[in-house]
């Protein structure tokens, strides 16, 4: 009785601010008409059929490309990253953390800027460039320039729960098998990669999902040159007015996420996921 008179304030908030928006952004997927007048709106599946056209495809396409790509680099060096910093003193490894933890308390788009300062034209790379008598490069406003955003900004999220499970790994594991002759490639291979399996698909989950859905990296770094399925979204219900296309979008990129992450869970055999804190 105690625990459900606790869970009243929880239920309240996930009605108003998940299950009703989710509701909302459903029923404008599969019907047209009037937004303002549910009686006027029709049921529908042209707004779903209208996704399939090429256009829309290559735009979906590009998004994913660009995660994906962000995603491995993520990867290839959040990895060793969180192996050194797991194999740290516990007083320079809480500093090392802080130091990634840190840029994640500022604001997403100020960190974004700040890119936009280092690689235009007048920025702080060009300048060093121009005195070493060199010519400068356009750094801004290409694929190369967004993911570069992507990787920044998203970085911390492949370090830290990688990081928190190689951290958990039993050091008694890795002796016993250095003690009957293993060398350290082999123990990563069959001891330290398989047991940090959790946290891989946590980061790979956690960086993938908001790189393949945003907008304003897409739009500052690559000077909205390189249309991605999250600015289409953006457009569709702020400049478009066409909430309904702009929900069926969500609806579909939503049911992708899901399948993403279900395949994904397949390899979380364990269960435990990788934790931030």
């Amino acid at each position: 009785m105690k625990k459900s008179a606790a869970s009243f304030p929880f239920l309240i908030w996930v009605t108003l601010f998940t299950i009703i928006p989710l509701l909302l952004v459903l029923l404008f997927s599969f019907t047209e008409g009037n937004i303002q007048n549910i009686k006027e709106m029709k049921f529908t599946l042209e707004n779903f059929k209208r996704f399939l056209q090429p256009n829309y495809i290559s735009v979906l396409g590009r998004s994913a490309g660009l995660a994906l790509i962000s995603t491995i680099i993520c990867f290839v060096l959040g990895y060793p990253m969180a192996m050194i910093l797991s194999s740290m003193e516990p007083k320079k490894r809480n500093f090392w953390v802080l130091l990634f933890i840190v840029p994640m308390w500022m604001n997403f788009l100020l960190r974004t800027y700040a890119w936009m300062t280092l690689l235009g034209k007048q920025g702080l790379i060009n300048g060093f460039l121009e005195f070493l008598g060199l010519p400068s490069l356009n750094l801004l406003y290409n694929n190369g320039a967004v993911i570069l955003g992507m990787v920044y900004n998203f970085l911390p999220f492949m370090v830290l729960p990688i990081y928190t499970v190689l951290s958990k790994i039993d050091k008694s594991i890795i002796e016993a098998a250095e003690d009957l002759g293993s060398n350290r490639i082999t123990v990563f291979r069959k001891i330290i990669f398989p047991l940090s399996i959790p946290g891989v698909v946590s980061g790979i989950t956690m960086v993938f999902m908001p790189a393949v859905s945003t907008f304003v990296i897409s739009r500052l770094l690559g000077g909205n040159r390189y249309m991605l399925i999250g600015n289409l979204i953006e457009q569709q219900f702020l400049t478009v007015y066409d909430w309904h296309f702009g929900s069926a979008i969500s609806i579909i990129m939503m049911v992708m996420i899901l399948i993403a992450m279900a395949f994904m869970e397949r390899f979380d055999k364990d269960k435990e996921g990788g934790r931030i804190w």
